[in-house]
Order: structure tokens, then sequence, then C-alpha cells
């Protein structure tokens, strides 16, 4: 029988924290083993090939898994691929192949064109990420069987060892034949459950030009960035060093056992004559407002101890692979509102800034690994090395990274799509949108460094809080007040900014009523180029690209003031899934967001060619050889995609050879 398609599913063992450390990292590890290898083979009943006590996979079935012409689903199959890459090489090398070019780092995982993930899918669809989630959401008579995480603690991980279990520190199938028996039948299931998932979506398929990204997504997670180990490793080391000295200097002058402890902080502050109910950073800041100095001092030291920067650098050190590169750092599809992706493990997306005039000296001396002469040299050490973890990701020699990004991508397709022309013009002229956005406020010419310069703060606070329906509350959660704007100052401020775009404004509430309309009678609409489809209780967004954004059971309700609303269900802020309520602005934000994402996909295609190692939001990290030019990636980065024609991009960027934010 021709194989033509598979569903796989694995249960396996490893010494590494694969939630910490991450598949790579787990599936090289020496004692990595594969136990169970459930699969059906073109539809057929699922077979369990219990590996851990002496059952043999099917040569045709380990054959099939680097032929190219044969499809592998699983759900995250990103993990079956590369553990089953690694287990190939050691096991049946004859069965492996790569993929790529010479000098590539791909070199040791299958290739994953011909791989599918149903995790993908169901984040298409706007479903759970999770098996058993996205199963119970789609009412699947056959569930994910509930023993399953018990069943992996016992069998997947490490034990520790008891009088007990006579001293062991791993459980084997012999140990527990009925637990055994029923972890084959787990892993049965999950192949059965996953396989339901592709049944039940299959009205609903996923574009071919999604499962090419999804190829490009993996292939960027193979290739992984390079971390110079030794700026890692020094950074933990002083970090060490730092708090230590920190916490002497806080015991010495304050008396406290535990200056970390915040009831101790509290009482000693009330001493003081300083009562707070919070010790957290905002507070703290404006404590330190009216804090005579020797208090201030404390509280400064207290801010240099919470610096949790030496986290990243941990999780560096626990992700590194045997080559030094850190792999599997972005999710596809991890925000399945608008398709960007999510960080993992080391999270690329939320790294500190670095702000440092002398970045290069300062990574100099923690390379050097002499603490003394850092701790000389800066103050605050902590806060140094926040502002050095993007330096640890390096080029390998003879390489340089190039780092190119797409000037204010969100502002530019926000003002495309809602036609308004006068913010085009300031991106036409190459112009400055938050001195723009302020001489439109303000009926001013506002300057960066001329006129009116003051003002122009003011322009920016309202393009980044007001684009997508916020008022006074977005300009108080993004700390306006603080950055000395009165209370009185903010309704003016959201009036001003919402009479200057008026065409934003009108887009929202276009969008708004295209929304309520296509979920009132069941129809498609269509408002600015964005058509909005109701299909079997689902609303789906139909973006230029051609890709779609999917809201699961969508219902008119009413809203806490009265009014019509728009709720559907997802994954809600508090990871649980739920009936979610939204509006014009928010779907709004939704649709530029995922614009703005299959931008940055387009120029990653483009790209393509070049080895892409590490994207963020809008940005590309290439890793390249010298005499790549970088003024060519930035016009090719630049490119506008033809889906979207007349949309202005500007992709700026810096060569060098560690990362940094320029």
């Amino acid at each position: 029988m021709k194989i033509e398609y598979m569903s796989i599913d694995l249960e396996t063992f490893s010494s590494i924290d694969i939630s910490r450390c991450g598949v790579y990292k787990y599936a090289e590890s020496p004692d990595a083993e594969l136990l169970l290898f459930a699969c059906s083979v073109n539809g057929g009943p699922v077979t369990v090939y219990d590996v851990a006590d002496g059952g043999e996979i099917p040569e045709e079935i380990l054959a099939a898994l680097s032929d190219e012409s044969v499809t592998k689903w699983a759900y995250n199959a990103a993990f079956e691929r590369v553990f089953l890459s690694v287990w190939l090489k050691r096991n049946h090398p004859q069965y492996f192949s790569s993929y790529s070019i010479d000098g590539d780092t791909v070199r040791d995982y299958l290739a994953p064109s011909s791989w599918r993930c149903s995790m993908v899918w169901s984040a298409y669809m706007g479903l759970p990420l999770s098996l058993e989630g996205a199963g119970a959401v789609l009412g699947l008579e056959d569930q994910k069987m509930k023993e399953g995480k018990a069943l992996i603690r016992y069998f997947c991980k490490p034990c520790p060892a008891t009088k007990t279990n006579g001293g062991r520190t791993r459980n084997l199938p012999g140990h527990d034949p009925e637990k055994w028996d029923t972890f084959k039948k787990y892993n049965q299931r999950d192949v059965e459950v996953e396989m339901s998932i592709q049944h039940r979506l299959s009205r609903f398929p996923v574009p071919d030009f999604i499962w090419e990204e999804y190829r490009l997504d993996q292939e960027i997670n193979d290739r992984g960035v390079l971390l110079d180990m030794e700026v890692v490793g020094n950074a933990i080391r002083f970090d060490t060093f730092s708090r230590a000295a920190l916490m002497a200097v806080m015991k010495e002058d304050t008396g406290m056992e535990n200056p970390n402890s915040v009831q101790q902080m509290k009482e000693w502050l009330a001493g003081k004559g300083i009562n707070t109910d919070s010790l957290d950073k905002k507070a703290v800041t404006e404590l330190l407002k009216t804090a005579p100095e020797d208090v201030a001092d404390i509280l400064r030291l207290r801010q240099q101890l919470a610096k949790s920067s030496v986290k990243k650098y941990q999780a560096m050190q626990a992700s590194a692979c045997a080559d030094g590169r850190a792999r599997g750092m972005f999710q596809f599809y991890g925000a399945n509102r608008s398709g960007r992706w999510a960080g993992r493990i080391i999270q690329l997306q939320n790294l500190p800034q670095n702000h440092l005039a002398d970045l290069e000296e300062a990574r100099s001396a923690v390379k050097s690994g002499d603490y003394e002469f850092m701790s000389m040299l800066y103050d605050d050490v902590p806060d140094t090395l926040s502002q050095l973890i993007r330096t640890a990701f390096i080029s390998r020699p003879g390489y340089k990274f190039v780092v190119s990004d797409f000037s204010a991508i969100e502002a530019r397709v926000l003002s495309h799509l809602a036609r308004e022309t006068w913010r085009t013009k300031v991106f036409a002229d190459n112009g400055d949108i938050y001195c723009a956005s302020a001489s439109a406020m303000f009926g001013v010419t506002v300057e960066k460094h001329g006129q009116n310069s003051h003002l122009r703060q003011k322009g920016k606070i309202a393009e980044l809080a007001l684009g997508y329906g916020g008022s006074v509350g977005a300009l108080k959660s993004m700390g306006e007040l603080e950055m000395g704007l009165a209370e009185e100052e903010l309704q003016p401020l959201v009036d001003a900014w919402r009479s200057a775009n008026q065409n934003i404004v009108q887009f929202w509430w276009d969008v708004d009523r295209a929304v309520k309309d296509a979920i009132k009678m069941r129809t498609a609409t269509e408002t600015h180029g964005i058509r909005f489809i109701y299909q079997s209780g689902m609303l789906f967004i139909a973006l230029p690209s051609g890709r779609r954004l999917s809201y699961v059971k969508p219902r008119i309700g009413e809203n806490r003031f009265g009014g019509e609303s728009v709720t559907y269900e997802g994954v809600g802020t508090n990871k649980k899934w739920e009936r979610i309520e939204s509006y014009g602005p928010k779907f709004v934000e939704n649709i530029v967001q995922a614009v703005s994402r299959d931008i940055l996909m387009y120029a990653m295609r483009t790209l393509s060619h070049c080895f892409i190692c590490g994207h963020v939001h809008d940005e590309l990290i290439i890793e390249c050889s010298k005499d790549v030019d970088l003024d060519a990636i930035c016009r090719q980065m630049g490119r506008t995609p033809e889906w979207i024609p007349g949309l202005l991009l500007r992709a700026d960027g810096f060569e060098a050879p560690f990362y940094k934010k320029d």
C-alpha cells in the first residue's frame, strides 16, 4: 500500500525540562528516547508501536518520515518532526535526510515542507491551541484522556529516588504494566482526537499559502540564533555578585534581615514615616519623588535588586543547543486573533531595550569576566546587564547580522485602510508622524527639534494610545499623568486627535456596522476593501492578503452601557475559553495588526533566500555574509505587496556582529 498521508503522535522520555528548554534541546539530550509511536496511515485505524518495550516501527513508515511526497500530520507537529529528526539520525540514519543548502544551520532536521500541524489549523479557525481545548470546543465524541498528564509525569520524566521505588530515577513499562497499557491507549486516543479535529474542520481548509508560511517559520526555528555563551555565563555570575553586594549594603543600612521582603521593607519605611500599600515599580517611582535622600537611596537599591534580567540569561543557558544556537523561539499563529507569532523560551518579543552610549564597551566588560572592573565602570550593574541581553545574540564567525525593520508599520496600514490622506502624505514625504499628528491636532507647525517641539510628545502619546478607539483610560494606562500631563488635558487630547483623524474614526464605525450586519443577516458585507463573512456559525474577516481571521460563534449582545455589541468565543485575558465582547475599533486593531503581520510575512518570503534567524513584530534579523549589502535588504523588505497597492512602506536597518536596538 502506498502511503499518501499519516497522522502521528509520540510519547517520549528525556531528562531535559521541555517547558524551560524547548524541543530542540530536549530531543538532543543523550538520554532522549522514543517510547510510543502512534500512527494512522491514509486515514486507517491507529496502530501504537511500543518502541520502549521492543516494538519496531515498520520500514515503510520510517521511510515516509523523510519522504516529501507523504504528508505527515500531528498536533503541534514541530515536536514530532524535531524529535524524530534526532531519533532517526541516532537509530535509523539511512532514513534521515535534511534540507536547505550547505552552510545553513538547519541540517540536523527533517524538511518541514511535508509536515502539517493540526494546532495551526485550530489556531487559524480561532480555536484553543491545546488539543484538549480544541476537542472540547468542537464537541468531539472522543476527547483527550484526562489521565494523560499523570502518565506523562510517570513515564516521560525522571522520578525522585525513594525507598519505596528502590532508589530508581526513572519509571519503565515493567514498573507498572497497568499504567503502561493505559498510556498506550492515551497515545492512540491523541491521534484519534487529532484526526477528528481534521475531519470536523475539513469544510474550512487552511490555504496552501499559509502552509508555505508555516514551512518558512519552521525553517527559521530550525536555524536558530547563535548565543555568546561567554557573555551569558558571565552575566549570570555578575548578577549573583551584584545581588550579594546590594543585599549586604541594604542589610547594613536598614538592619533588615531580608531586604527582599515586602513586609520588612514596608515596616522599615513606616519607621521613617512613609506608609505605602504597594512596592511595585510604579509605587516606588512615586515614593522617590518625595522621599528623603537616605530613604531614596534604599529604594533605588531595591529597584536594582528587583531587576529580573538574569532570567533571560538563564533561559539562554537552558535552551542553547550543542552548537550554541537557541532554537524554537517563535510559535507560528501563537496569537490567533491576528495570526502573529508568539515568543517562546527566551521571548525575543519582550527583551529590554538598550540605551547605553557605550554598549560595545559594556559588553566587552562582561565578556572579560572581570566583575570588579565592571562594577567600577557602572553604578547600576543589574540595569547594565539588562541592557546587554540583546547583545548575547551573535552572528557566527565570518558572518554579520543585518537587522531591518519597518518604519511605523501599524500607523501606515491604519492610515492606508482608513484613507486618511494627510497622514499618507506625511509618509510619502518621509515626515515624522508624531510631529504631523501634533500639528494637525493643535493647528500649529510642530518640528522635532524646532518650532513647538514640546507638542511632539503629546502627538506621540496620542498616536500610540488612541488609534484603536482608546480614550482617557488608554492615556492613563500609558502613564501620561506620570509624564507630566494634567488630568484636565487628557479629554481635550482625545478630542483633538479624533478631530484630526476623522477618516480613522469613520473606519472604526464602518467596520462596527459591517460586522454587525454580517452577523444579523448571516451574510457577507464589505467596507474599506475588507470583507466580513458569516458562515456556519463563524465570522470570518477576509484580509487583502487572502488570509482570514476567524471568530467562533459570534452573537449580537448588549454592552454594559445598554448599547449593541458583538460577542464571540475565544481565549480571554485569564487564558480561559469564554465569551469575549468586541466592537469596531477593536476589530480594526485586529485587522491592522493582521495586515501588518502579513506584510512582514511577505518580506520574509521575499528574503527567504537569506538566513533569517529571528523576527520581532516589524523587524527581521538576518545572518549573512559580510559582503551582503544592507541597503539592498532594506529595499527588498520595503517592497509593497501586490495585494495592497498604494501602501507606502519604508524599511530601515543596520548591521552589527551582535543584536541590539539601534
